[in-house]
């Protein structure tokens, strides 16, 4: 009788150096024990494909200061191979969903205090190589790498200097959202849970690609929002935990635009949440330390989405202007009362 394989099983094999070949060959393996060899062959080949000769991450935090040699240390270290892996890793992702077309878009990953590895101009995201990427500072002059940097660096580092949480950057030119930036909308909000949850959703005006005007114009929103929808030309994200966030950012956000646009040609009016049950979201969002305009607004501003319901607006007046109504009419009825008293004397 077969033997049954576990993950569990796979992992223990792995750990005393066994073979997997052998040990799988006459086995009878659950579905998590072939993705537990799956994971485990990916990891070899991701070892594998390491140039030799590379060394470690280096013991102390890099600059731009930091000697030549150190740079191109830390830059041929296994540490900077694998953020480079990243990096071709979200390009075919990009690549894949169209979200790129020709050599467009580009990704940076801060590695230091005011340096970042990004990718390589003229080059298709789909089809980037771990030897192509480019370390720069964050003036954008290129430290270290044999392709040169992309054209809109100075863009991604405009937000790094702007929002000190920001770790990755991600640019790219989805359609749906695209067709949003060109209209120059922020998608209506209150309709679906990770868009609120994930992603705060801004439009910055136009400029020429890759100028620092541009990078200006977008760091000037990314205080109050991880994802900025860049007019006449495209989308950029931000995250505060890696580059694969930041991409999860963009196809959080096509699949939104792409679903408002669904529900607008189904000829009736969109469904959208209450006023309570989105701020439940946004207390989940803020405990993710994810920015939003609207934390701490009153629940009747929540879901205001002028452009696309036209005269709706908030019922309840501010308190101040509140306050002040009351203490009018509290001065009237007051004139009144003594005008009253006076006649009766």
């Amino acid at each position: 009788m077969s033997n049954v394989l576990t993950a569990k099983d796979i992992e223990a094999i792995i750990a005393k150096g066994g073979d997997l070949t052998a040990a799988a060959k006459d086995a009878i393996l659950t579905p998590s024990a072939r993705d537990a060899i799956r994971d485990h062959a990916h990891a070899q080949r991701r070892e594998s494909s390491i140039p030799s000769g590379t060394t470690s991450a280096p013991g102390k935090p890099l600059t731009s200061k930091s000697s030549k040699a150190e740079l191109e240390a830390y830059f041929n270290s296994s540490a900077a191979h694998a953020l480079k892996e990243q990096l071709c890793d979200i390009g075919r992702r990009l690549w894949g969903r169209a979200y790129v077309d020709g050599n467009g878009g580009n990704i940076a990953i801060k590695v230091g205090e005011d340096i970042a590895i990004c990718t390589p101009t003229l080059v298709s995201k789909g089809f980037m190589k771990p030897e192509d990427m480019c370390l720069v500072d964050f003036e954008g002059n290129q430290l270290a790498g044999v392709k040169r940097r992309t054209s809109e660096i100075l863009m991604h580092l405009e937000i790094m200097k702007r929002q000190p949480k920001a770790v990755a950057t991600c640019h790219c030119h989805p359609p749906y959202s695209t067709g949003f930036a060109v209209a120059g909308l922020v998608p209506p909000t209150c309709m679906i849970p990770e868009y609120e949850v994930f992603a705060s959703v801004a439009v910055a005006p136009y400029r020429t690609p890759g100028t620092p005007e541009m990078g200006k114009l977008v760091a000037d929103l990314v205080d109050k929002h991880n994802t900025i929808l860049m007019a006449n030309h495209g989308v950029v994200s931000w995250s505060h935990n890696n580059v694969e966030d930041a991409y999860f950012k963009m196809e959080i956000l096509e699949a939104y635009c792409r679903t408002i646009l669904v529900t607008a040609q189904l000829g009736i009016p969109a469904k959208t949440m209450t006023a309570p049950q989105l701020q439940d979201l946004l207390k989940i969002k803020q405990s993710l330390g994810i920015p939003d305009p609207r934390h701490g607004l009153k629940e009747c501003e929540l879901c205001d989405n002028a452009e696309w319901r036209p005269g709706v607006a908030c019922a309840v007046p501010p308190k101040a202007e509140s306050a002040s109504l009351d203490a009018e009419a509290e001065r009237l009825v007051q004139a009144i009362t003594d005008q009253m008293m006076a006649q009766a004397k």
